[in-house]
């Protein structure tokens, strides 16, 4: 076994084919090689490589000296968000570790007064945002006559609306693309669920977008109704979350991190009818900005 030392995680290239020609030697020479008995420095330039939160846990697997080295607060430092994102985190909780740390942001938490909600995804380490109902523009939102505004255990949010009674659905969202990660691919969602009294959304289409302000937003149909089938219509359909909830695809967008301009996203859901029918029945949890093929 080699000695202990300190590897920087800028290693350089000589080191990394050093690393290379061990392992190489270490598995063909070898009849039955253990990772445990690589040399300490090859185990610290290789967690220094390691580009994702899920590469780090799954090297942590394959040995017990992986499993040190890759729990160390030096490999998950990198996947933590900037410190501002970090500080959203109540001060009351206290984390031994910075593995620690990265797991419970990967666990939802409001923020910003309740208006959102802020977590990891775990395999990337990429933001995910929830706008609360509460930071959504929603038609007549505070007329009790269309909406009240109710507390229910299954919500991350203190109060969410439930729809009384509404002709035209209009729901609009704005996000500034600071609070997402750069250079990511990022689908969006609208995060509600049905009453047993729900009706008015079996024959209705909602017309739905995602975009840049200020720029045409594409456009696409999606249907709060489960059962309801559109035989030659693009339209998406909703699907039950893990967490219990329903959502419907808005639509894809990419946030090059403001390279180009474009700050500020918007998200619109809207009846598009000539005479809209009566609606009831749909609990509405929020707006989802999540990486592109993450599951909730």
């Amino acid at each position: 076994m080699g000695q202990k030392h300190g590897v920087d995680a800028r290693c350089n290239a000589a080191e990394v084919c050093d690393c290379w020609e061990i392992l190489s030697e270490f598995i063909n020479g070898s009849s039955s090689p253990s990772f445990d008995d690589l040399p300490d420095d090859c185990l610290s330039i290789i967690s220094s490589l390691t580009n994702t939160p899920r590469d780090a846990f799954l090297a942590g697997l394959v040995s017990k000296n992986f499993g040190l080295q890759f729990d160390s607060d030096s490999v998950w430092e990198k996947f933590l968000p900037s410190s501002d994102y970090v500080s959203l985190i109540p001060k009351s909780r206290v984390f031994a570790s910075k593995k620690e740390l990265y797991f419970a942001l990967c666990e939802p938490f409001p923020n910003h007064n309740g208006r959102m909600s802020f977590r990891l995804d775990k395999a990337s380490g990429k933001k995910c945002v929830m706008l609360s109902a509460r930071k959504l523009l929603i038609r007549r939102v505070l007329d009790p006559r269309h909406w009240k505004w109710i507390s229910i255990p299954e919500s991350r949010f203190e109060k969410v609306p439930e729809l009384v009674n509404i002709d035209a659905l209009d729901i609009r969202g704005f996000l500034n693309t600071r609070m997402i990660s750069p250079r990511t691919h990022y689908s969006v969602y609208i995060v509600y669920t049905k009453l047993s009294h729900c009706y008015g959304f079996q024959t209705c289409r909602i017309l739905a977008g995602v975009g840049f302000q200020g720029h045409e937003i594409p456009k696409t149909f999606i249907c709060f109704d489960t059962i309801k089938m559109w035989p030659d219509k693009k339209i998406t359909y909703s699907k039950k979350r893990r967490d219990g909830w329903m959502e419907a695809k808005i639509g894809d967008i990419f946030n090059d991190g403001g390279l180009t301009g474009f700050d500020l996203i918007e998200v619109r859901i809207y009846d598009v009818a000539h005479r809209p029918r009566t609606k009831s029945g749909v609990i509405i949890e929020g707006i989802e900005f999540r990486p592109k093929d993450t599951s909730q």
